[in-house]
Formats: C-alpha cells, sequence, structure tokens
C-alpha cells in the first residue's frame, strides 16, 4: 500500500454525507453486459474497487449476488453504508485480496486516476471471469446556472485550482487520455441529478481534494466566501435547485 495516496480518509465523515450519488439507469446498463444466463458472465459477483463510503456498491446491489467493496483506506470503510448484500474490506485497488476468475464485474467510480493503472489492470485481468467487464467513471465540474457559473469556475480553477492533485487532470480530461487495455465498449450518455439547496452545495464542495488540501496550506476556508458570492444569484439559500452533472466512462471487456 506504498503507493497509496490518501486525500480523503481525513473527511471521510463528509464524504459518505455529501458525495452525490450515480444514476439508477448506469447500473441497470452495467448490469445488462453481465447476462444472468451466458457463457462467461453472470450477475454474481461485482467487485467495487476504492468504494471510499459505498455509494457505487449501494447502487450495485440489487443487481448482484454479492459486492465486494474494498478501499485503501479504513477511515472511509468505517464510514460506509452497510448492506447485506455488501462485504466491505480494506484493500488496494492493486491488491484486492480476491481469488483468480471469481468476479463478474469491476467497477471503479470517480477513482481511476488515484492508481497505479498497470498494477490495477494486471489485478482485474486476474480477478475476472472470461468476458468479464470493467467500467471506470467519473465525473467533473457542475455548470451553475445563470451568473453564478463564473464565481464558481473561478473558485475551481483560480481559488482552489492550485491545490488540486497533479491525477486530477485525468478528471479534466474525462480519462480520454487514460490507457485502457480491454475491448471497449461504447457507453449511453448517464448524468448525475440532484436537488439541493445552497448549503447542500458547499457542504459538497467541502469534500474536494483541493478544499482540503487548501485549508492545510493557508490554515484558512475558502467556502464562506464563494458562499457570499452565490447568494445573489441563488436567492433564497434553503431554495432548492436541480444541478447536473454529465458523466464519463471507459467500459470494456477481458
Amino acid at each position: 500500500m506504498s503507493g497509496f495516496k490518501d486525500h480523503f480518509s481525513t473527511a471521510s465523515d463528509r464524504y459518505a454525507a455529501y458525495r452525490p450519488d450515480y444514476p439508477a439507469s448506469l447500473y441497470a446498463w452495467l448490469a445488462s453486459l453481465c447476462p444472468e444466463e451466458g457463457i462467461g458472465a453472470a450477475r454474481d459477483t461485482a467487485w467495487d474497487c476504492a468504494t471510499g463510503s459505498g455509494q457505487a456498491a449501494l447502487g450495485l446491489a440489487p443487481h448482484f449476488r454479492q459486492i465486494i467493496a474494498t478501499d485503501a483506506s479504513a477511515e472511509q470503510i468505517g464510514h460506509a453504508q452497510r448492506h447485506p448484500a455488501i462485504d466491505y474490506r480494506v484493500a488496494p485497488a492493486e491488491a484486492s485480496g480476491l481469488p483468480d476468475r471469481s468476479v463478474d464485474l469491476v467497477t471503479v467510480a470517480q477513482a481511476a486516476h488515484w492508481f497505479e493503472l498497470p498494477r490495477f489492470y494486471g489485478e482485474v485481468t486476474r480477478v475476472l471471469k472470461p468476458a468479464g467487464v470493467l467500467a471506470l467513471w467519473g465525473y467533473g465540474r457542475m455548470v451553475l446556472p445563470g451568473d453564478m457559473d463564473a464565481p464558481f469556475r473561478r473558485f475551481h480553477d483560480e481559488i482552489v485550482g492550485p491545490y488540486w492533485p497533479p491525477e486530477r487532470a485525468l478528471i479534466a480530461d474525462a480519462y480520454r487520455s487514460l490507457d485502457f487495455p480491454f475491448a471497449e465498449i461504447v457507453a449511453p450518455a448517464f448524468h448525475i441529478e440532484v436537488a439541493w439547496n445552497l448549503p447542500r452545495l458547499i457542504a459538497y464542495l467541502s469534500t474536494w481534494s483541493a478544499v482540503q488540501r487548501y485549508r492545510d496550506a493557508l490554515e484558512h476556508d475558502p467556502l464562506p466566501a464563494l458562499m457570499a458570492e452565490l447568494t445573489p444569484g441563488w436567492g433564497d439559500a434553503d431554495t432548492v435547485k436541480i444541478l447536473q452533472w454529465p458523466l464519463f466512462l471507459r467500459v470494456g471487456r477481458t
């Protein structure tokens, strides 16, 4: 685990509480790639790697007999929501501890850019059954409505921008430049949609690794100033607005 870069354990309670959920349609589509009957694929076991607090594992649970959900951070696993179909384990992405050819689907939500990819891909190849599926996905910055997007973009790019870890560039690139040595499957378009008020948005922003690193470096919280900038455009802070992020995916078979 020497290569593990832990940007989230110190905020694992906020991560569990405030990270958005992925759409149910995404999990249904992934399950459809693993037919219940057929040669080489089934809906028996999925491995959700770098599960964090378990958002993707919970989404997969209705579709598979069991979910093995791993994360290198024991703190994250400790805050994960329990479910009878999910077996949470502390393990790095590159050494899952799973048996050979034991998994039908591997998922990685908003985390592949942190991995030692050649080692992780070797682990995926080892644990996937023949014709098994690997799905990597993520999302970048949402676009806020109206005049609010300019200060929000400035906050993302300039205020906390210097504090994003370098791996974040792969998110900005939507994983297009990510090495992906699998038989690629073209994915439909998916997006996250939430109904949040302004304090809920600010709570989500508190989970950004760049915000955490900014606070550590400058001993100052940048979020109150951003909230003040957004308030005129938002109106009543308790007003709920519909916000969206498009998802990007790399999906393939062994």
